[in-house]
């Protein structure tokens, strides 16, 4: 329970009806937990969230209309005191870094146990990081350097447009593709450089002779 002693308060956000229900389930068993809303898409869990101000959000990755990493993005800027607990079947490195780069509070692939799910919402309450064994490995290595590899013909086309000034709009409109996708690829090239914005991949970029 929160210091007041009331339950703690979850929003539970993920596209399939099903998992929604499981984990409603699962989690008001026990008595320090309420679910008071639930979304389908990252859209929808930004206006409950105003509605419904959650201690925990758990919140799925790829939905559609608007995913995980945007929506957990957009909550932080709502309420920079916002914990959120990505809960996903997806572990790849750009997921992790995607989800933990938009500001979440930890990380669990959705075989974890009951019994670890609880610990974990209990722990995003409190403010506590929390990521899945799996996840962990995957940020351990980012920061022991571990290789990336290299950027794809497509990434070093976005590159060389952010590193002619245009923004994610305009590099869209030039490779016709989506803003998301243009982010997406953006996140995928941070990855690889092992930087954490645009000038700093521009300049890594150099750095490798990667742009003319």
């Amino acid at each position: 329970m929160t210091t007041q002693g009331t339950p703690i308060r979850i929003l539970i956000v993920d596209d399939h009806p099903v998992v929604r229900d499981g984990l409603r389930g699962s989690l008001e068993r026990d008595a320090t937990f309420t679910v008071t809303a639930e979304a389908a898409d990252g859209e929808e869990a930004v206006a409950l969230y105003r509605a419904h101000t959650a201690d925990v959000v758990l919140m799925d990755l790829r939905m559609p209309r608007m995913g995980g990493v945007e929506a957990t993005r957009r909550l932080m800027e709502l309420d920079p005191a916002c914990r959120i607990l990505v809960l996903t079947t997806y572990d790849t490195d750009s997921d992790v870094v995607g989800a933990l780069a938009a500001g979440a509070t930890g990380y669990l692939l959705k075989d974890t146990s009951r019994e670890e799910l609880i610990r974990a919402v209990r722990s995003a309450a409190d403010g506590q990081s929390v990521l899945s064994p799996a996840v962990t490995s995957r940020v351990l290595n980012q920061v022991r350097g571990k290789p990336r590899g290299p950027l794809s013909e497509r990434e070093l086309e976005v590159l060389r447009l952010i590193a002619e000034g245009n923004t994610n709009r305009q590099v869209a409109g030039k490779l016709v593709i989506s803003q998301a996708t243009v982010k997406t690829h953006l996140l995928h090239i941070y990855e690889k450089l092992g930087v954490n914005d645009r000038a700093a991949a521009v300049g890594e970029a150099h750095k490798r002779q990667l742009l003319p």
